[in-house]
């Protein structure tokens, strides 16, 4: 269940913390209320709806029904936040962007809403399976706290960032702002959630240690058997009645063993110790650290792609179609694309790559039963029961922690090989070493792109865009098509340069401008078949009788030194230098070209 949320949150966090709000909403507060109200009534009914389809309810049918319904909430939620521009009426709260997070906040409070409706939905089915008396206040609030424990980390952090920005220091702001200076800062952070977190998730679950008695004491016994310490806590997560069992915290001190009362009563001694040497497998394995590794190593992908995708974007025509298209604003546009895209890697890298390594973690901490026990048969006969009381769910699937029957299936596999234990260990930890190196040299690579002239040839595709756009529109249009020759010319597309030139002098036979630039072309062209002196000449004393300017003359000069006319060139270009002071150095280059070389020796 946790797992499934995370996933959910990840998605209405990631939305609430990049959406834009806007400088007015499309729809009116007087008539976007009441529509608002409207959706939450119908959800609510769907809700209903979802878990009144079974008239026997079983665990294995309400936990699909939560899922299903926990999904609709994410998909209704991220729909109706754009839509109704929640973000714009939650700005105020960030006093004028300085905490961004309560304005974030808001967000995943009306997300809660949703949330709430299905729980409001969920408790008639949950009595009955249950068996159950508990008051709708309590179960919304159980639930609730449950939640809390996925958002809270993220809640801190921001509103710690968000402190950190507000402080009067340029040198530190600028720093903490850089990709390596937030992340110097994240990791103390990060140390101190490991230790204080733990002690929060304790009392947010109502977890209370277990009474002294045989049971705690055989527990107690296994556990310095095995070298591991912790306390031990009884988790009545739904009231105590689900069969699992979890560990947190990575230092001994505040470190817990949960485990639920269901389970503790249907297992024997050697299955609760099975049980246990999985759990105590998960800190033996370092698991408890991997995990805030792969967080953080989404992180440092997210952050050192953000750029490069927005340039990715920006270099593409089709975006540029449309944005002309929509009559969307570019920026606006932009960030909703790259919103989008990251969005999608996010649930990708934690559905499969976080998934991959979550689903191997589980089963190397199944594995360690063979060193704290030998056999991995009392953890066969414990998941067995669990699959049973869990609602016959032994061949189902899962994500993150593989089906019980798969694994099953593969603990028998290592009571009959023993090597497939070494086997698993190397392909986890080979894995982990892929991950690692690309997640680190990906990283690197990606903050060593040439983001400016991606930047500049950007522009040149948005220029290229709007000019095919204006020439669809006015295909005969000699400006287009001259702005467009010269956009294609500077873009080292001659043949495109010189066919949009051929038109537009069609179109205006009499243009200084036009005239010049297709006379240098026919002069400088690298595709030497498009060359023609003859040509150039004729046009570049066209262009010099409209304009006298000083790269008027320049092309006249090149173009009477192609046709052998040196003499001629080079007093052209001493009128040229006269004529424009500024460039006297460039001018003087070109006549010492002309004394030296000839036209046929032009490469440039």
């Amino acid at each position: 269940m946790i797992y499934n949320n995370l996933i959910y949150f990840l998605a209405v966090i990631f939305v609430v913390s990049s959406a834009t709000a806007p400088e007015q909403p499309r729809l009116a507060p007087w008539f976007a209320l009441p529509l608002f109200a409207l959706l939450l009534l119908t959800f609510s009914r769907l809700a209903r709806k979802l878990f009144s389809s079974h008239r026997y309810i079983s665990s294995k049918r309400y936990f699909a029904a939560e899922k299903r319904a926990s999904l609709l909430a994410t998909v209704v939620f991220v729909t109706s936040f754009f839509a109704f521009d929640l973000k714009y009426y939650a700005q105020p709260l960030s006093f004028n962007n300085t905490l961004p997070t309560l304005a974030n906040l808001l967000g995943l409070m009306l997300f809660f809403v949703f949330l709430i409706l299905i729980w409001h939905r969920a408790l008639p089915s949950y009595r009955r399976l249950f068996n159950s008396g508990v008051a709708l206040s309590d179960f919304i609030l159980n639930n609730i706290r449950t939640n809390l424990t996925i958002i809270l980390p993220w809640l801190i952090l921001s509103f710690f960032f968000d402190l950190l920005n507000t402080l009067p220091i340029t040198q530190l702001e600028n720093w903490a702002g850089s990709p390596w200076g937030e992340l110097l800062f994240f990791l103390p952070f990060l140390v101190l959630m490991t230790l204080l977190f733990p002690p929060i998730i304790r009392r947010l679950w109502g977890c209370v240690p277990l009474e002294p008695g045989p049971v705690r004491h055989a527990i107690e016994r296994f556990c310095r058997s095995q070298r591991f310490s912790a306390d031990i806590l009884s988790w009545p997560l739904f009231e105590g009645k689900m069969v699992t069992a979890a560990v947190m915290g990575m230092v001994p001190k505040f470190r817990y063993l949960l485990l639920t009362p269901a389970l503790l009563s249907a297992l024997d001694q050697e299955e609760l110790e099975a049980v246990l040497a999985h759990e105590i497998g998960h800190v033996k394995r370092y698991h408890l650290v991997l995990y805030l590794l792969l967080f953080l190593g989404f992180s440092l992908f997210a952050e050192a792609v953000s750029e490069p995708l927005h340039l990715l974007l920006l270099n593409n025509d089709w975006f540029y179609r449309l944005l002309i298209w929509s009559q969307f604003p570019g920026d606006k546009l932009l960030t909703v694309f790259a919103t989008v895209i990251l969005f999608l890697l996010m649930l990708l890298y934690f559905r499969f790559l976080f998934g991959y390594f979550s689903r191997n973690f589980e089963r190397q901490a199944d594995l360690y039963v063979f060193k704290a026990q030998k056999t991995g048969f009392p953890l066969i006969r414990s998941f067995e029961k669990i699959a049973v009381m869990s609602g016959n769910i032994r061949h189902k699937k899962n994500w993150h922690h593989f089906g019980i029957g798969e694994r099953i299936d593969f603990l028998e596999r290592c009571e009959n090989n023993p090597r497939n234990i070494r086997l698993h260990d190397w392909k986890v930890y080979c894995s982990l070493a892929v991950y690692f190196f690309l997640i680190g040299v990906g990283s690197w690579s990606l903050h060593q792109l040439d983001t400016e002239g991606l930047y500049d040839k950007s522009q040149l595709h948005y220029v290229k865009t709007i000019l095919e756009e204006k020439l669809e529109q006015e295909p005969e249009n000699s400006r287009w098509l001259k702005l467009f020759g010269d956009l294609m010319l500077e873009s080292g597309k001659e043949r495109a340069a010189l066919q949009a030139y051929e038109k537009a002098l069609r179109s205006l036979p009499v243009s200084s401008e036009l005239a010049n630039n297709l006379a240098w072309l026919l002069l400088t062209a690298k595709d030497r078949s498009l060359r023609d002196p003859v040509r150039a000449l004729g046009l570049a004393r066209s262009a010099a009788r409209f304009s006298a300017q000083g790269h008027v003359l320049d092309t006249l000069a090149t173009a009477l030194w192609a046709n052998g006319k040196r003499e001629e060139a080079v007093a052209l270009e001493k009128k040229a230098a006269e004529l424009d002071q500024e460039n006297h150095a460039y001018y003087r280059s070109r006549m010492e070209k002309f004394y030296q070389e000839s036209w046929s020796m032009e490469r440039n």
